[in-house]
């Protein structure tokens, strides 16, 4: 059997990134493949996609295969519920902490002018985007918040440095996550530099999330 097609077989099994330690771990010991042979069955594996709907994708965790971008359109209908929209304040709220990091609840409120709704710092820890790294040596230890490995491998990054310029990223977050069939993103643009008031927190929590 070609590694390239155990590989293969094993990310569409795992639904995952998976990682080289992982794959070597499929494994007996005594046939485990070195590190060089696994990447170069997966370079044989990433020529084998072109022209495929899947590609195979490199993100924080590892390695996985998934459906091509230019599918969502048709792929995305699989999906029972529509997705929903986050508010404009979960975006901000995300951005902050992913080119500000690590920040503290009271760092946000300062960038965007009002008060961060504890239902979105809820809603970004239960999706496993945000976690707690530590707490800030000042009166009260205010927890900091961070990005996780799980918001990297979701927005198809490797690692924070792959973050692009943040208007970039803001004009991403629409198609990012229609891809995946999740909340799409508002559209109007995010500013971390000015301080706006109007920005309304009574419903920040996004519609019911469906399936990844």
């Amino acid at each position: 059997m070609e590694l390239k097609s155990i590989l293969e077989a094993a990310m569409l099994a795992a639904a995952r990134p998976l990682n080289l330690d992982e794959f070597a771990g499929l494994f007996e010991e005594a046939e485990r493949p070195a590190p060089p042979d696994l990447l170069t069955a997966l370079e044989e594996l990433d020529r084998d996609c072109a022209g495929r709907p899947v590609e195979l994708k490199r993100v924080a965790s590892g390695y996985r295969l998934q459906v091509r971008s230019a599918f969502s359109p048709w792929v995305s209908r699989l999906f029972e519920e529509r997705p929903g929209r986050y508010s404009r304040a979960f975006l901000e709220t995300l951005a902050i902490i992913a080119y500000r990091q690590p920040v503290t609840r009271g760092d946000i409120e300062d960038i965007r002018g009002v008060a961060v709704s504890s239902s979105i710092i809820k809603t970004l820890q239960e999706r496993d985007w945000i976690h707690v790294v530590g707490h800030k040596e000042v009166p009260g230890r205010p927890a900091l918040l961070a990005t996780t490995r799980r918001f990297l491998d979701y927005f198809n990054l490797t690692a924070l440095s792959d973050l692009p310029p943040l208007h970039a990223f803001v004009e991403q977050l629409d198609s990012a996550v229609a891809e995946s069939a999740s909340p799409e993103a508002a559209s109007a643009p995010i500013s971390l530099d000015t301080h706006d008031t109007n920005h309304a927190e009574t419903d920040p929590t996004p519609a019911p999330e469906t399936p990844d």
